[in-house]
C-alpha cells in the first residue's frame, strides 16, 4: 500500500510540475528572445537616427562602425547608392534587404537567428538598417534557466515523494501491526490485540479484529466449561455401576466390571482435564524438551533406583524448543518410560536419549527386556494397553513421529520424532 500511495503521489506531482516546467521553458525562451530582439531593434532605429541626420558619408560609416563593435546585435546600413556600411554579410544580396527598400519595416525570428530590418528614406533615396543577432545570443541564459527550472522541479518532485513516502508509512504502518496481530492469533496468540491507531478505517479494522479475538476466546472458553461439566454429569452413574458391580454374586464378574469401571472413570478424567487445561495452550503450544525430559527422568530416578534399574540417559547441551506442550511431552515419556517399568523385569537397563537430528528432537526411550513379543497386551489391571497409541497420536500431533523398534540388545526401542521449532 506505501509504495502504491507513494506512486499515486509521484504520479500526480510529476503531472502538475510538467504543467509548469513546460510552459516556464517556454517563457522563458519567449522572453529570451524578446530581450534579444528589443535590443537589436533599439539599435537599429539609433542607427536610423543617424542615417537619417548624418549627411557626410565618412563620418556616418565611423560612427555605425563604432556603434557596430560594441558587440551584440551585429549592425549595418546598406546606403541608397549601395554601399554597405557596417559589419554583418552582405547587405546587396540579402532578400530581407530588398525587401525592406520598398518601404517595409519588419523583423525575422528563424534558424538563422533574428534580424530587425528598417528602411530610411533619405534625399538620395532609401538605405536600410539590419540589426541582427546570432543563435547563440538569440537564446542566451535559456539553457541555465532551463536547467534551474528543471532542477527545481525535480527537487519537488523528490521532496513530494519523501512526503508521500511518510504519509503511505503512517497509513501502512498500523494496517501492517493489525496484520501482525492476526498472524499471531493465527498461531494461536489469543492473547494478542491489534493496537487502534492510524486513520479512522484503520482503526475500525483493528476494532473489529480485536472483537473477533475477545469473542473466539469466550467461544473456547465456554466450551471447556461445557466440557469440564462432564465430570459432574458421568459421576453419578459411574458411581451408580460401582456400586452395581459390587453387588454382583460372581467374584470373577464383578472384578472385571470393576476394572472396566477403573478404565471408564480414569479415561473420563483424561478428558475432563485435558478439557481444563487453559486455551493460550491450544493451538501453539511450545517447551524445551531437553528441560522436559531432565525433569521427568529424574521423577522416574528414584523408583530405578530402587528396582535396581541402571538409567542411561543423554541429553543435549542446549535447549531443543519442540511444538509440543510440556505437559504432552511429559505424558509423552511417562508413557513409554511407564511401558519399560511394566513390561520388563526388575534390573532391566532402561535408557533414555534426546539428539538433534536433521531439525528434529529425537527422544528415544530403549530396554534391554525380552522385547515386544515377550509382552502381552494388558499386562497389569486396569491397564488399556493403548499408551503407545496415545503417544503416537501426540508425536503426529505436533508433526512429528513414533516408532518402535528393536533395540541393541535386543529389548523394545521406542523413537518419537518431534520437528523444533523455527527450523
Amino acid at each position: 500500500m506505501r509504495r502504491r500511495i507513494s506512486w499515486l503521489v509521484v504520479a500526480t506531482t510529476s503531472a502538475v510540475v510538467v504543467s509548469f516546467v513546460v510552459p516556464l521553458c517556454l517563457l522563458v525562451r519567449t522572453l529570451a528572445e524578446d530581450r534579444a530582439m528589443a535590443a537589436a531593434d533599439q539599435e537599429a532605429r539609433n542607427v536610423a537616427i543617424l542615417v537619417a541626420g548624418v549627411r557626410d558619408e565618412p563620418q556616418l560609416g565611423e560612427l555605425v562602425e563604432d556603434i557596430d563593435s560594441r558587440g551584440t546585435p551585429t549592425t549595418g546600413v546598406l546606403t541608397a547608392d549601395g554601399r554597405q556600411l557596417g559589419g554583418g554579410t552582405d547587405l546587396r544580396h540579402d532578400p530581407d534587404v530588398r525587401k525592406a527598400r520598398r518601404g517595409d519595416a519588419f523583423t525575422v525570428v528563424d534558424d538563422d537567428g533574428g534580424r530587425v530590418l528598417l528602411p530610411v528614406i533619405t534625399k538620395d533615396g532609401t538605405a536600410v538598417v539590419r540589426s541582427a543577432v546570432s543563435p547563440s545570443d538569440l537564446h542566451r541564459g535559456v539553457a541555465a534557466a532551463w536547467i534551474g527550472i528543471i532542477s527545481l522541479g525535480l527537487l519537488l518532485l523528490l521532496v513530494a515523494t519523501v512526503i508521500a513516502s511518510r504519509l503511505g508509512r503512517r497509513v501502512s504502518e498500523p494496517l501492517r501491526e493489525v496484520a501482525a496481530a492476526a498472524h499471531r492469533l493465527r498461531e494461536g496468540e489469543l492473547g494478542a490485540r491489534a493496537e487502534v491507531a492510524g486513520p479512522a478505517e484503520t482503526q475500525e479494522l483493528a476494532r473489529a479484529l480485536n472483537g473477533l479475538a475477545e469473542r473466539t476466546t469466550d467461544l473456547l472458553a465456554t466450551e471447556r466449561a461445557a466440557v469440564g461439566d462432564l465430570s459432574h454429569r458421568l459421576r453419578t452413574p459411574v458411581t451408580a455401576l460401582r456400586l452395581d458391580a459390587e453387588a454382583v454374586d460372581d467374584p470373577d464378574l464383578a472384578q472385571r466390571l470393576q476394572t472396566h469401571i477403573g478404565v471408564l472413570q480414569r479415561t473420563i478424567d483424561a478428558i475432563v482435564h485435558e478439557a481444563r487445561r487453559p486455551v493460550r495452550t491450544d493451538l501453539t503450544p511450545t517447551c524445551d524438551a531437553r528441560a522436559t525430559v531432565h525433569r521427568r527422568v529424574e521423577f522416574w530416578r528414584p523408583l530405578a533406583e530402587d528396582q535396581g534399574r541402571r538409567m542411561d540417559v543423554h541429553l543435549p547441551d542446549g535447549a531443543l524448543d519442540v511444538p509440543l506442550a510440556a505437559d504432552d511431552l511429559k505424558d509423552l515419556l511417562d508413557v513409554l518410560v511407564d511401558n519399560v517399568f511394566a513390561h520388563t523385569p526388575e534390573g532391566t537397563t532402561l535408557g533414555v536419549e534426546l539428539r538433534e537430528v536433521d531439525g528434529h528432537a529425537v527422544l528415544t526411550v530403549l530396554d534391554e527386556g525380552p522385547g515386544m513379543a515377550a509382552r502381552p497386551r494388558q499386562a497389569r489391571s486396569g491397564s488399556t494397553g493403548l499408551g503407545l497409541d496415545i503417544a503416537t497420536r501426540t508425536a503426529r500431533g505436533c508433526g512429528g513421529d513414533l516408532t518402535v523398534g528393536v533395540g541393541p540388545a535386543g529389548g523394545v526401542r521406542v523413537e518419537a520424532r518431534m520437528p523444533l521449532t523455527g527450523k
